[in-house]
Parts: C-alpha cells; structure tokens; sequence
C-alpha cells in the first residue's frame, strides 16, 4: 500500500496546532535561505553546542536513525512515510508501549508539548553483580504533511522539565524532507551522511512500534 492509498488508515493526524509554522516544518513550509546540515530525509539547523551522530545499519551501511546530543540529552529522530489524510502516532505509541511492556518496563502516557508522549522506564543491561538498572525516555511523535517524524528523548531532557523543554523545541527545529515519490506507509525516509560526518554502528533496522 503506497501513502496514498490510506483507505483502511482512520487514525487522526497528532500535531501541535502550530506546527506548520513552529514545526517539525516540512521542506515546503521551510525558511529557504536559512542554513541547514543536509541528512537527506531530515534536515537540521547547526547550533551551538549541539552533536550530530549517525546511527548506521550494519552489514548495508543504510542511515537508520540521526541522534542529536545537545543539553546532556539525547534526541534521535527518524522520518517515517505516512498516509496524506490520517496520522500514524496513536497507533505507534500504543504499539512501543505494548513493546515495553513486554520487556518488563513501564510506562505512562502524558500530554507534552508536542502532543501525546510515552514516558517510559526501560530495563537496561547492568554490568555483572550489580542491581538492575532502567532506563528513562520520552517517546514524541508529529504527524506531518504525508510524514510521520517520531523521537526519542532520554538523558537530563527525559528527567528536567526546563531542559525537557528544550529538547522538544530542538525536535521543532527538525525539517522534514518527504520526497514525491510513492513510499508504503512506516518506510523509512532515506537518510544520508553529510559531508564530514562519522557514522555510529547500529545494529538493529529501524522500526515504528511492533
């Protein structure tokens, strides 16, 4: 099924209000002129402070996901195709949930500034003797114009309110490159490495939910 055969997808879209202005903007509502770092299928405006990893997929060397450090958080995005008139997030974060849950976490959901949010505790590996240990992360997602854009926040911006803040003003900063040609709903929106760029290995393909 291509993006625009959406005839069984009824879920809502899930956007702040002001998103087309205040973002995550699509390459068609961007400032042209304004400088960005060329990744392809996102595009990031440079700022001080603020650390670029590429998360690469082993074996095909695919650009899987594109991680933001900035504030000691982290922010990875990933820019998913999605139907024209129906939005992707409600059903993806009711799937990470079940995903979580499944692992022994949990989770909790809450109205963010960006919508709806998964704010999640993640069993994590401990090292050998030592008391398990969780990991804390906020799940966001924007429905965008035939994209769905989804990140992850964890690091202070999972636990600080003040720097949580800033992390989802970095997620609005993010513009988002569709393309015109066909792509099913939940594919990854090709990424590229910019010029300069070291990529960080990750093992795992890129995934929305179950």
């Amino acid at each position: 099924m291509t993006d625009e055969d959406d005839a069984q997808e009824t879920r809502p879209k899930s956007a702040p209000a002001d998103r087309a202005s205040n973002g995550p903007l699509d390459v068609q509502e961007a400032n042209a002129v304004r400088p960005y770092v060329d990744l392809g299928g996102v595009k990031i405006p440079p700022r001080e402070g603020l650390g670029l990893r590429l998360e690469v997929e082993e074996g095909t060397g695919r650009v899987v996901a594109v991680g933001l450090d900035f504030a000691n958080s982290s922010l990875q995005v990933q820019p998913f195709a999605a139907p024209r008139s129906s939005g992707l997030w409600h059903e993806i974060r009711e799937q990470i949930e079940q995903q979580i849950l499944s692992q022994g976490g949990t989770t909790r959901v809450a109205d963010g500034g960006l919508g709806p949010e998964l704010l999640a505790q993640i069993p994590a590996q401990s090292a050998p003797g030592q008391p398990p240990v969780t990991r804390i992360a906020r799940f966001v997602g924007v429905d965008g114009p035939r994209w769905f854009l989804r990140g992850v926040i964890s690091g202070d911006g999972a636990l600080d309110p003040q720097i949580g803040a800033a992390m989802e003003e970095l997620f609005r900063s993010v513009v988002v490159v569709r393309g015109s040609a066909p792509m099913p709903p939940r594919d990854l929106i090709p990424l590229h490495m910019p010029q300069g760029a070291e990529p960080d290995a990750a093992p795992e393909r890129p995934r929305l939910g179950a």
